[in-house]
């Protein structure tokens, strides 16, 4: 007597996370993990991570908290001193005025991020996001329902975003505009006018701006600016910081929100329903990096200048490969379209995936950041790193 199988029915996933895909970022990160358990010696200029070493007196903070037995869970929203911090940090370096109750730590940027786009954009809404863009921005908008709306960039202006472009996208369905500025990928940077015009626009009209200030502090036009200037304006403005960047500390996962109350509320509410509080320790440490010495921020903007400037010296070396000097955060979006056709390459997604395989160098295809025609360079490592780098890119266009 045969036995009867019932066919396993498939898994049926949520239509929400459907809407997403993988990050670009991360999928290399993954694709180049595999080349090194293979014994291949990788030049990794994917990661958007700083070379430097966490600054010796914020890891110090952290052990103390351990020894301290400051182990424990927190206030969701973070700790009282940590959001204090935040707000001081801020007001010092950008003539803001925040108060505790505005201010909610998160773990890293992207939650940040995350949270606040979950409570501000609803299904339908239209989100306004420039292109070149983060990767993040537009998964994050259609996890939330929003529509996103792009806003192209001229690569030949430096990817730069005038408030211009940003008028002519708006419609009566706008809820919120995301500007990032330096950008990530492309390095552009807004001008502090273009901002001002936007953020008074966005508020004139009952929209909301989500000001991504992840490489605020790597702005190497010499205007440092943040929106949080503008109080007139601050009921519909939120900030999103990070001291991913800043200080080196990528793997502590210390983001912040300043945000009018009802909004931190809303993201503390809505954080407390998934991750809880940030880790305790690493809060600890980030009391250190805002209250503590900030001649490390300064040294680190300073040799990321040197790099950004070396690394354009040798790809303007490479014939066929054309790119903008980016005026801030640590990446290049040199444009390699000069390639296509060329031994079967068609998209940056093939430039990026042959580097990888045949010249192990691992760069971010232009895709994942919604243009068609460049690859992204991460310059935060060292000077021997970038010529090896520049040195097998070179040989493998010439190859091609």
């Amino acid at each position: 007597m045969s036995a009867v199988t019932e066919a396993v029915p498939a898994i049926k996933l949520t239509e929400r996370i459907g809407r997403i895909e993988p990050s670009a970022t991360m999928a290399v990160v993954a694709e180049a993990e595999k080349l090194r358990q293979q014994g291949v010696e990788v030049v990794d200029l994917s990661v958007g991570e700083p070379h430097f070493s966490t600054p010796q007196h914020i890891k110090e903070a952290a052990i103390a908290a351990i020894h301290s037995n400051f182990t424990k869970y927190t206030a969701a929203q973070g700790t009282a001193e940590l959001r204090d911090a935040v707000a001081k940090r801020h007001a010092l370096d950008f003539d803001s005025d925040y108060r505790r109750e505005e201010a909610v730590i998160s773990v890293g940027g992207k939650h940040v991020l995350f949270n606040a786009i979950q409570v501000l954009v609803d299904h339908g809404d239209e989100v306004i996001v420039p292109v070149p863009y983060w990767v993040s921005f537009k998964d994050i908008v259609c996890y939330a329902g929003g529509k996103c709306v792009f806003v192209e960039t001229d690569e030949a202006r430096g990817f730069r975003l005038t408030a211009d472009m940003v008028a002519r996208a708006l419609t009566p369905r706008t809820k919120l505009i995301i500007l990032n500025s330096p950008s990530n990928p492309s390095g552009g940077v807004m001008s502090p006018e273009d901002q001002t015009e936007v953020m008074r626009l966005a508020a004139q009209r009952g929209i909301w701006v989500l000001s991504d200030e992840c490489y605020v502090y790597l702005n190497y036009t010499g205007k440092q600016f943040s929106l949080g200037a503008l109080r007139e304006c601050r009921e519909r403005l939120v900030i999103a910081g990070s001291l991913s960047k800043t200080y080196a500390m990528t793997g502590w996962r210390m983001g912040f929100a300043l945000a009018p109350a009802p909004v931190a509320g809303a993201m503390a509410k809505l954080q407390s329903q998934s991750t809880s509080n940030p880790t305790s320790i690493a809060q600890k440490a980030a009391v250190a990096a805002l209250t503590g010495p900030q001649e490390c921020v300064e040294e680190m903007r300073k040799e990321y200048v040197m790099l950004r400037d070396h690394v354009l010296k040798g790809l303007h070396a490479i014939h066929g490969i054309k790119c903008s000097k980016p005026e801030g955060a640590f990446y290049v979006y040199p444009n390699i379209s000069a390639f296509f056709g060329r031994g079967g390459v068609k998209s940056p997604a093939d430039f990026a995936g042959r580097l990888l395989r045949e010249a192990h160098v691992a760069t971010v295809p232009g895709e994942g950041f919604g243009t068609g025609e460049h690859i992204r360079v991460s310059y935060a490592t060292s000077m021997k790193e970038l010529d090896r780098g520049l040195e097998r890119l070179r040989k493998f266009v010439a190859s091609l």
